[in-house]
């Protein structure tokens, strides 16, 4: 076993077409963590991203399966360490905070630790991801009562119980979201600590789309809210169609008072429908409640079934 004072420490950088940026990245975190093994999973790139990782001393592997959810499921998969260094291989994320972000871990014995991006390049951010950012962590923090600031931060780091109780799930950009949320749920012991955010080098470019991006986080908060609180969301549910049902019956039960007859039937067939389907939406929340703490207790089994970081 290793002691707590030599984790084994690996960095794991997911890329797609980052030959700009992939060499001056391995050889940053190579200068911050010279002990840690490097890790470039190369995601289908069409560039030479490949061939300068390796050059660069990095060890690559690839994965697939197209989107940044598969190459972390495969990381996480197949990668054995004590801490886990996520970031991207764009060189956007500092990486001389890295000593610093495992330190916090091991020291406080944390599961995560999230670099909190601030921006201090102006072209590091793009305005409509500044603003997508503050109203996804403001949902974020009313749906599961907390949150992180930066929720969509890909400069992570991870404990071994973390990575290897993770059930990854998504497929794409919303990987970071689902990684929160999961975080959330099981109660685990968290960080944040601001770092700076760059912009890219020269020659490389974003592969977030706005609107497509946005609208798939977005499906994933409800899919995960859907999951993990089924009583609030079907309650919620259920609460919209017996208002809908009020709106429609009172004009017919004003009408019925007044001259002792229901002159609309299909509107009171219609609100009696909606009051019927109010009722099972209300109870089909309560029986998936049963199975999400079930659900939720093998998770906490199987993250508990790992050390401690600091005990390892």
């Amino acid at each position: 076993m290793k002691s707590p004072q030599s984790p084994r420490i690996a960095v794991l950088l997911p890329c797609y077409n980052e030959q700009a940026a992939v060499g001056a990245t391995v050889a940053a975190f190579r200068a911050a963590l010279p002990g840690a093994a490097i890790y470039v999973y190369d995601n289908n790139s069409a560039d030479r991203t490949v061939e300068l990782a390796r050059s660069a001393g990095a060890i690559v592997r690839t994965e697939r399966m197209q989107g940044k959810g598969h190459v972390v499921r495969r990381m996480f998969a197949d990668v054995d360490a004590d801490v886990y260094v996520m970031a991207d291989g764009d060189l956007t994320y500092d990486a001389t905070a890295a000593p610093g972000l495992v330190a916090m871990l091991l020291d406080d014995q944390l599961d995560m630790v999230v670099g909190a991006r601030k921006h201090e390049v102006e072209d590091a951010y793009r305005g409509g991801h500044v603003l997508g950012n503050r109203i996804f962590n403001g949902l974020l923090s009313r749906l599961f009562g907390r949150s992180f600031s930066d929720i969509f931060s890909g400069y992570r780091v991870f404990s071994r119980r973390f990575a290897k109780s993770f059930p990854v799930l998504s497929a794409g950009f919303e990987i970071e979201t689902e990684m929160s949320v999961h975080a959330l749920e099981l109660r685990m012991p968290v960080g944040e600590v601001v770092t700076a955010y760059g912009a890219r080098p020269e020659g490389s470019e974003s592969k977030l789309s706005t609107y497509r991006d946005g609208w798939r986080i977005l499906k994933t908060i409800a899919v995960l809210y859907r999951i993990e609180r089924p009583v609030l969301f079907f309650g919620a549910i259920a609460a919209l169609l017996i208002i809908a049902a009020i709106a429609l019956s009172v004009p017919l039960v004003i009408t019925y008072l007044d001259t002792g007859l229901v002159p609309r039937f299909p509107t009171a067939i219609l609100a009696t429908g909606l009051v019927i389907i109010a009722v099972l939406s209300f109870f089909a929340g309560l029986i998936l409640d049963t199975v999400t703490r079930g659900r939720r207790e093998m998770r906490r089994l199987a993250y508990l079934a790992f050390p401690a970081p600091g005990a390892l």
